[in-house]
């Protein structure tokens, strides 16, 4: 199959789920296609985006940002395509559709990428808004092709807050198909006005090679070890858990709690742990690669992520971290937060608290770190979990089946043109 991967950013360090899919299409022989509007010179690259030149194959739609340079890009584009390709050029100044993107000529500048139509089986989006891009793209005719959108939390939540409930509306009637991890998000998705029958529920992988099981003991020490991999920022509830490790040090004089990450929270974080005397406890590692984190889990005995929904509607979407977690054998406590009660085996391989819960956070971890005998059956039972469910191996054999029904369903449409129906059960989780 033919795919293209249209991304708002990319590569970006917190979407690996991303590089993850076209890798392995790549791997299965398919032809991929990255399209992004804006590349992110800042992250750390990602080993695969450097093994298979992710980078290098990606086209990045980036146009110029005065509107004078804009009237001068357009005006070549008219003059050198305008004859032989008059329609999408029309079609891409339709301010009645497009309104202040045609304005602004975006969309014309855009066809400055597309010399001719680009023919795809499927049209890959990763968040609602690269979705509606790729919609109004395949509208003027710059690209062709089934489109898959994939919904993964701010998008459904604060997007629609700050655009309003229509805001997805065209893209709803015109997309083939669209995706998301939990059933939270289908259900915000169907409130916002998705056809359920589109929607697909579909669980992100995780790369279990990079993950080594290991059961967890108390240290020679006695020190009992948490740990945190997570943005610093609001929707990571990380003022929650560092409230419920301030509830614990007393009892747990030898308790340490590492935090890994940045974000711009870092500065009230700090003020927090120095405010609750907890400096010799908790530790802002700062951001760490894929290895580190790896080296961390593995000197680490609980895992805890306490997200919230944040003050803007943003919310989570699956945690992939959770399965990284469990996949080395970590007894993670979480909040009941978006898709983590599907994440995890609640009260065997995780254990979920109340959002926003202080209190219900240190009870539950002091309950395990009084228990470290039940630790390595947790463990076994979170490996389990994750591979069965959850392994990247099967999650894009399952990609490629969801692509080949879409394509299909399709064509039988545009054969038939009649209406179609799918199931709005069907479930691709073990595919």
């Amino acid at each position: 199959m033919r795919i293209a991967f249209l991304l708002n950013v990319f590569p970006k360090t917190s979407e690996t789920f991303i590089v993850n899919q076209i890798v392995g299409l790549i791997e299965r022989g398919h032809t991929v296609d990255i399209f992004a509007r804006y590349r992110n010179s800042d992250d750390p690259v990602d080993p695969q985006v450097k093994k298979y030149q992710l980078v290098e194959r990606t086209q990045y739609l980036t146009i110029p940002a005065s509107r004078k340079e804009r009237v001068l890009a357009a005006a070549k584009i008219i003059l050198k395509r305008g004859w032989r390709r008059p329609l999408p050029l029309l079609r891409s100044i339709n301010v009645f559709r497009y309104g202040k993107t045609a304005i602004n000529l975006e969309m014309l500048c855009h066809q400055a990428f597309f010399p001719k139509t680009q023919a795809y089986d499927i049209i890959h989006c990763h968040f609602g808004p690269a979705g509606i891009f790729g919609q109004q793209l395949r509208d003027i005719g710059a690209v062709k092709g089934s489109l898959v959108t994939t919904f993964h939390g701010y998008d459904i939540a604060s997007y629609v807050a700050q655009h309003g409930t229509g805001v997805y509306e065209e893209l709803f009637r015109k997309g083939e198909a669209f995706t998301c991890s939990s059933n939270f998000v289908r259900g915000k998705l169907v409130a916002a006005g998705c056809d359920p029958a589109k929607i697909f529920l579909f669980r992100l992988g995780t790369d279990l090679t990079k993950f080594d099981f290991l059961e967890r003991r108390v240290d020679a020490d006695g020190a009992i070890r948490l740990i945190t991999v997570a943005r610093l920022v609001e929707k990571k509830g990380l003022e929650y858990s560092i409230k419920a490790v301030a509830n614990l040090v007393r009892q747990f004089p030898k308790l340490e709690y590492r935090i890994v990450g940045d974000g711009d929270l870092r500065q009230d974080l700090s003020l927090l742990i120095e405010r609750l005397n907890l400096q010799t406890n908790v530790t802002l590692v700062g951001w760490k690669t894929p290895e580190e984190v790896s080296r961390l889990f593995a000197k680490s005995h609980i895992f805890v992520l306490a997200s919230v929904l944040g003050s803007d509607g943003d919310f989570e979407g699956q945690g992939l971290v959770l399965q990284e977690a469990q996949a080395m054998g970590l007894t993670v406590v979480c909040t009941n937060h978006n898709g983590f009660p599907e994440s995890v085996l609640d009260g065997q391989s995780g254990f979920l608290v109340p959002e926003r819960d202080a209190e219900a956070l240190s009870t539950k971890l002091a309950e395990l770190i009084r228990r470290p005998d039940s630790w390595p059956e947790i463990g076994r039972k979170g490996r389990a979990f994750v591979e069965a469910e959850f392994d990247l191996s099967k999650r894009n054999d399952a990609l490629v089946a969801l692509y080949r029904r879409v394509t299909g369903v399709k064509s039988a449409r545009e054969r038939t043109q009649s209406h179609y129906s799918w199931s709005g059960e069907y479930d691709i989780y073990k595919r």
